[in-house]
C-alpha cells in the first residue's frame, strides 16, 4: 500500500537523527516539537495530534507499540530501518492509527562482536557521544545487543532578563536487546530501554502583550490583540523564571516467537513507565510578578504506568491463503496536576501529587489533578488471499474496546464534581467506555510489467477521554472566555477511501508511486490553553472532510548519483462544528496544505582508500492555519538541509559534517490560538567521527 521505507544506510546517509528529522522527508506528514521534550504533535493527511491527546500512528519498535505519545519524541540511533505506512491502519495496529504506522527496528543482535563509536559536537555548544556493541554470550543461541547515546546542548536561544540559555537539553537513551535462539522453534526476546531527558519547557512569545525594554510588561498595552500573526517570530525571551522540564521513560518487554507449523505464535508482554515534569513562567511570559493576576508560575506533573500483552498467530507466508489473528489487553494508571502559583521571585516549587497553598516561596493559586484508570481491549485479524497470479483481496478487522475512569482529586481548588470528597470518592468519580469496530478491505492488481495498482477502505479509532474536572467552567470564567468546552471528548472515527498506483520505469531506475485519498474525521479533538488558569483542554470539531494525494519517486541519476522527489497536497475543511458554526467551511487547524521534499546525493572515490558523500534535502511546508478560526496563517516556507561525510573505503570510519535549516529560515515551529508562539530552531551545525569495529 502507501509505504515509505528507510534502510540503514538510507537513514545514516539522510543524517536521520530524530523523529523530526524523518518526518520532514515525508510527504503529507508533519511535526510540530513544543511545550516539553515529550509533548510532539504528529498530522499525516490531514488528520491531527493535540497535548494530552494519541497520536494519529502507531509507533511500534521491535515489534511492540508504544504505550503513549510521550514516548515518540526519543532520539534515532542504532536504527536497522524504518518504514512509514499512511492510510488508517487500525485494523492491524490499534486503536490510535486513525492515520497510518511507524514501524522502527532496532539493529539486532549479531554472533560476531561488532559495534561503534560516534563523537560529535555541534551549533549550541552540544556535545553527542553514542555507542553500541554486540556479539554472543553463547555462540549461534543467546545473542547481546547494547547501544546508548548522551547528549549535552547548552541551547540556542537567549532569556534577556536571565543572562542565559533559555533552552538547554541533557539526554541520556540507553538500550538493551538479549535474543535467545531456544530451538529452531522458539526464540524469545527481552528488550530493555531507559530514557532521562532535562530540558526547559513552556517557551512561548505571548504576542498581545507588549514588553518594555526591560522586559517588563506595559501595563498600559497589556494585551493587543491586533498583534496576532502566526508569521511573526521571537528568539528571545523575557521571563523571570527560567522553565524546568524533566521526562524518564523505562521500558522492558519480552517476546516470543515459537513455529507451531501451520503458524506461527507471537506473544509480547511490556511494561512502561513514564514521568514528566514541567515548571515554568506562567503567560504572558515576561519579566513581570502577578501582574493582574496573571504571569506567575505553572507546573505540570504527569506520572504513567503501562502494561500490556499481546498474542498473535500468523500463517506463513505462501502463495493462496494468508492470515493473522490475536488479541492484546493494555492498562494504564495515570495522574496528572496542573498548578498555577504566586511568583514571589523565589523561584518555582516541583509540585508533584500535592497542593501547597501556603508555601513561603511559592504558594499554588489553582490545582487540577486527577488519578485516571484506562483498560484497554481488542481482538483483530486479518485475511489475504490470491484471487489469482495478479489479484489479492485482503479483508482486517478490529474491535477495540477502552474502559476510562478518572478519579478526581478532591483538593481540586475549583470544579470539583458534586459530592466529592476525601471520604466520599465516589462521588469524585468519572466513568466512560468507548468502542468502535475498524474494518479495513483492500484490492491489490500486479500487472505483467510489474506496475501495481491498489484500492482500500479503512476506519480507524482514536478512544476519547476526560479533560480535566472543572475546566469547563473555568474557560467559560476566563478573560476572554472559551466557550464550548467539557469535561469530557468523545471518540474519534475516521473513515477513508484510497486509491494508488506503483511502477518502475527507465529498467527499473525510476521508482513512481502515486496516491489519491478522501477521509472523513469525525470528532476530531482539537487543543484549547486558557493560560488565566493555566488549564489544557481538548474540544471536538465535529466532522473534517479531508482530500488529498501524493506523489514520491526515486531516481538512479548516474553511478552512485540518486535522486528523490516526495510532493502532498490535502485539502482539510471543517464541516460541522457545533462550538462556532461560523467556522464551518474553514481549514482545519494544524494541517498544512502542501508538504514536499527534493533530496540528492552523489558518494565518489576521493583515493587512498577514501570516498566522499555529498548531499542536500530541500524540505516545503505549506500556508497552516493553527485554530479553527483560521485566525491567522503561517506562511509556506522552504528549508535546507545539507550534509556531507568522509568515509574509509570498508566504511569503518566515517567523518560527517551536517547542516540543518542552512538559511537560517526564522519561523515559528507552533502557534497556538490566542497568540502563544514558540520559535523552530535555527541554523544548527554539527560534525561527529564514527569508528565501527
Amino acid at each position: 500500500m502507501s509505504v515509505r521505507a528507510f534502510s540503514a544506510q538510507a537513514i545514516e546517509d539522510k543524517d536521520i537523527r530524530t523523529p523530526g528529522d524523518l518526518i520532514a522527508l515525508m510527504p503529507n506528514l508533519s511535526l510540530v516539537e513544543a511545550q516539553s521534550v515529550g509533548t510532539s504533535f504528529m498530522t499525516i493527511r490531514g488528520i491531527t495530534q493535540v497535548r494530552n491527546g494519541d497520536a494519529p500512528m502507531a509507533v511500534v519498535v521491535d515489534g511492540v507499540e508504544q504505550s503513549d505519545a510521550r514516548q515518540f519524541t526519543q532520539d534515532l540511533f542504532d536504527i536497522q530501518s524504518i518504514e512509514v505506512l499512511r492510510g488508517p491502519q487500525g485494523a492491524l495496529y490499534g486503536r490510535n492509527a486513525v492515520g497510518g504506522a511507524i514501524l522502527i527496528t532496532t539493529r539486532q543482535p549479531t554472533d560476531e562482536t561488532t559495534g561503534f563509536i560516534d563523537l560529535g559536537y555541534g551549533t549550541g555548544k552540544e556535545k553527542i557521544a553514542q555507542g553500541a556493541v554486540s556479539g554472543a554470550l553463547v555462540k549461534d543461541q543467546l545473542f547481546y545487543r547494547l547501544a546508548g547515546s548522551i547528549t549535552d546542548r547548552a541551547g540556542y536561544f537567549e532569556n534577556l532578563y536571565l543572562g542565559r540559555k533559555a533552552d538547554p537539553y541533557r539526554d541520556k537513551t540507553f538500550r538493551g536487546l538479549l535474543k535467545w535462539d531456544v530451538s529452531d522453534k522458539l526464540s524469545i526476546d527481552l528488550r530493555a530501554n531507559y530514557v532521562h531527558d532535562r530540558a526547559s519547557a513552556s517557551n512561548y512569545i505571548y504576542q498581545p502583550t507588549h514588553l518594555l525594554a526591560n522586559c517588563q510588561a506595559d501595563p498600559n498595552n497589556l494585551f493587543d490583540f491586533t498583534l496576532l500573526n502566526a508569521d511573526h517570530v521571537s528568539r528571545t525571551y523575557c521571563s523571570n523564571n527560567p522553565s524546568r522540564n524533566t521526562r524518564q521513560l523505562s521500558e522492558i518487554t519480552l517476546k516470543a516467537r515459537y513455529d507451531l507449523d501451520f503458524a506461527a505464535l507471537t506473544a509480547v508482554a511490556s511494561h512502561n513507565h513514564i514521568n514528566e515534569t514541567v515548571a515554568a513562567d506562567q503567560f504572558p511570559y515576561t519579566a513581570s510578578r502577578n501582574l493582574s493576576g496573571l504571569d506567575g508560575t505553572q507546573t505540570q506533573y504527569v506520572n504513567i504506568n503501562t502494561n500490556s500483552l499481546e498474542a498473535r498467530l500468523t500463517s506463513p507466508t505462501q502463495p493462496g491463503l494468508r492470515w493473522s489473528a490475536g488479541g492484546s489487553v493494555l492498562k494504564t494508571a495515570r495522574f496528572i496536576s496542573t498548578t498555577t502559583g504566586s511568583d514571589l521571585g523565589l523561584g518555582i516549587e516541583d509540585l508533584t501529587d500535592a497542593p501547597d497553598f501556603t508555601s513561603p516561596t511559592n504558594p499554588t493559586t489553582s490545582w487540577f489533578a486527577d488519578h485516571n484508570h484506562n483498560l484497554a481491549s481488542a481482538l483483530f485479524g486479518n485475511v489475504d488471499y490470491d484471487l489469482g497470479k495478479q489479484v489479492e483481496i485482503s479483508f482486517a478487522l478490529r474491535h477495540d474496546r477502552d474502559h476510562r475512569q478518572q478519579i478526581v482529586d478532591s483538593r481540586q481548588s475549583a470544579g470539583l464534581p458534586t459530592g466529592c470528597s476525601a471520604a466520599n470518592v465516589a462521588g469524585c468519580t468519572n466513568e466512560a467506555t468507548y468502542s468502535a469496530w475498524q474494518p479495513k478491505v483492500s484490492l491489490r492488481y500486479k500487472a505483467a510489467d510489474g506496475s501495481l495498482l491498489y484500492a482500500s477502505y479503512g476506519e480507524g479509532f482514536r478512544s476519547g477521554q476526560f479533560n480535566q474536572s472543572g475546566v469547563g467552567a473555568a474557560a467559560a470564567a476566563a478573560s476572554p472566555p472559551v466557550n464550548g468546552v467539557a469535561d469530557e471528548i468523545g471518540a474519534e472515527i475516521v473513515r477513508s477511501v484510497e486509491l494508488g498506483y506503483k511502477t518502475t520505469l527507465a529498467d527499473g531506475k525510476v521508482t513512481l508511486n502515486g496516491s489519491l485519498y478522501h477521509t472523513q474525521d469525525n470528532n476530531a479533538p482539537y487543543f484549547v490553553f486558557i493560560g488565566a488558569v493555566g488549564a489544557q483542554v481538548l474540544v471536538p470539531i465535529n466532522r473534517v472532510n479531508i482530500s488529498g494525494g501524493e506523489i514520491e519517486a526515486a531516481t538512479e541519476l548516474a553511478k552512485d548519483w540518486t535522486a528523490n522527489l516526495g510532493f502532498g497536497v490535502t485539502r482539510s475543511k471543517i464541516a460541522a462544528y457545533v462550538i462556532d458554526p461560523a467556522d464551518v467551511g474553514k481549514n482545519a487547524p494544524y494541517t498544512p496544505n502542501m508538504t514536499a521534499n527534493l533530496g540528492m546525493q552523489y558518494r565518489f572515490e576521493a583515493g587512498q582508500g577514501m570516498r566522499i558523500l555529498l548531499g542536500g534535502d530541500l524540505i516545503f511546508k505549506g500556508r497552516q492555519f493553527w485554530d479553527p478560526e483560521n485566525s491567522t496563517a503561517r506562511s509556506a516556507l522552504t528549508l535546507i538541509d545539507l550534509h556531507g561525510s568522509l568515509e574509509s573505503a570498508d566504511r569503518k570510519w566515517i567523518g560527517t559534517l551536517a547542516i540543518k535549516n542552512v538559511a537560517d529560515k526564522v519561523y515559528n515551529a507552533e502557534w497556538v490560538g490566542g497568540g502563544f508562539a514558540q520559535p523552530a530552531p535555527p541554523r544548527v551545525i554539527r560534525v561527529d567521527v564514527r569508528y565501527r569495529f
